[in-house]
């Protein structure tokens, strides 16, 4: 079965398929915002037409969050030895504030063509998820088109909680499990190398998130009366904040490192010949030295290494001005990125039980009871699922594939392993500049039409 006709019908309807991407950018299916639940169910009912406009046999699943999308596809010639893959996909997306930083309104979308030559499209979900979605929609679609049908068995998960934890996957997942499991997954909701350099991603950051409150007086005070003998619990924050790192970049916290191993030497020569340039990473977003661990570069600090981080923090008096008061009450919000074989709940456990000895006083800790994570992942750069995929994404490129690491985190990952049995290829096409969670998201057109010829290519490869 020859790809080029569906490489060329793909071509040939590029600007068609950046319409119907662009009706699925003006929904604005925002899962963390209750007040759009009416829009992400549109979100979950378009997708699953389109779904079904390819021959899949679609469910839309009630859950107590946002509804999840499955369809299934079967070929009309399957046969027991057909592999069968799963893609995965959200439809929902992050807020949009601050709305007054967006240079066009984020759920309409745009195509511009820069100075530089570079179109791009721009609208709050282009790069994260919808447009990365969208590309192996298409591409079947083209498939579909040219030869009456995938040469592949194919399983969809389309969810609607993505950016706002996952709530109710690992249900699902453990629920339908039999009806989800296949011999792969494909994720496509990661990044490219550079603008010319296709990747896969092979290891991802787990996470744990915690918000912690300290009490002190029982009513704002003030300063001049009480400061001094009265503890301020802005003053414990600090200190606890403080503590988590020592001069080296390391965290402190007894027992973060379990789990953690070395990198293997073949990776890190592999990530030595990228040429990355830390000077530019960190001048572009106004920096001049890295902060971290010393002795370890950038690649692997972000990929390869644990972090503690304060999100947030507040307390006290905000407002224009002066008022001299000492505040009632101190608040932070804490992240752990995790690697390896790092174990959320004991690295949650941890830092608990860390923020308690750096009290002191009248301070009184408490934490949100909502802390919680998800491990780290890691797959073998052998994986033949992951072997097959770079050889089909070099055609498409004409470069070598890089096997990276990544800095975030995307739970699925691990759920997949962990409850479905199969390993995921994270093949993305997104850049480092597309400003995702940020205003003026965008995503370029070359980016989603690689995206298309490239999944085409990987279909054709998984087909043998």
């Amino acid at each position: 079965m020859t790809i080029d006709a569906v490489l060329a019908d793909a071509d040939k309807r590029l600007d068609e398929n950046i319409e119907r991407l662009f009706t699925f950018l003006r929904i604005p299916s925002i899962s963390a915002d209750p007040a759009y639940k009416a829009e992400c169910d549109k979100a979950a009912n378009w997708i699953a037409g389109e779904l079904k406009s390819l021959g899949c046999t679609v469910s839309v699943h009630e859950t107590p969050g946002r509804p999840m999308v499955v369809g299934h596809y079967t070929p009309p010639k399957a046969t027991a030895k057909t592999p069968h893959v799963l893609f995965y996909g959200h439809y929902d997306v992050q807020p949009a504030d601050p709305l007054e930083l967006w240079t066009s309104p984020p759920f309409e979308p745009r195509r511009v063509t820069g100075k530089d030559g570079v179109e791009r499209m721009y609208g709050r979900g282009t790069a994260d998820d919808k447009g990365q979605l969208m590309t192996f929609v298409e591409a079947a679609r083209s498939y579909v088109r040219v030869h009456g049908a995938l040469p592949i068995k194919a399983t969809f998960l389309i969810e609607g909680e993505e950016e706002s934890g996952s709530p109710s996957l690992v249900p699902f997942l453990k629920a339908h499990a039999k009806e989800l499991s296949c011999d792969a997954a494909f994720v496509c909701d990661s990044n490219m190398w550079d603008a010319k350099t296709p990747a896969i991603t092979t290891r991802l950051r787990g996470l744990v998130h915690e918000e912690i409150t300290i009490k002190g007086p029982s009513i704002d005070l003030h300063s001049g009366m009480y400061g001094g003998p009265a503890l301020n619990p802005i003053r414990a924050l600090t200190k606890l904040i403080a503590s988590l790192h020592d001069a080296k970049g390391k965290v402190t916290i007894p027992g973060f490192y379990d789990g953690v191993s070395e990198l293997p030497a073949a990776t890190k020569k592999q990530w030595r010949s990228l040429k990355f340039s830390e000077k530019k990473f960190l001048g572009d977003v106004g920096l001049k030295s890295a902060a971290g661990e010393k002795g370890r570069t950038v690649l692997e600090q972000i990929w390869a290494r644990p972090t503690a981080e304060v999100n947030g923090l507040w307390g006290g008096y905000m407002g224009a001005g002066t008022k001299t008061v000492i505040p009632s009450e101190a608040h932070a919000k804490f992240t752990f990125r995790l690697v390896g074989k790092q174990k959320p709940e004991k690295v949650l456990k941890a830092f608990q039980a860390h923020a308690k000895k750096q009290m002191f006083g009248d301070a009184k800790l408490t934490f949100s009871g909502k802390g919680g994570g998800a491990p780290a992942s890691e797959i073998s750069e052998s994986n033949p699922w992951i072997q097959k995929s770079a050889a089909a994404l070099k055609d498409e490129f004409k470069r070598e594939t890089v096997l990276m690491g990544s800095g975030g985190s995307i739970p699925i990952v691990r759920y997949f392993k962990d409850i479905l049995g199969m390993d995921s290829v994270l093949v993305g096409f997104g850049l480092n500049d597309d400003a995702i969670h940020s205003p003026n998201e965008k995503y370029n057109v070359s980016s989603f039409k690689h995206g298309i010829r490239s999944w085409i290519r990987i279909i054709a490869a998984i087909a043998g």
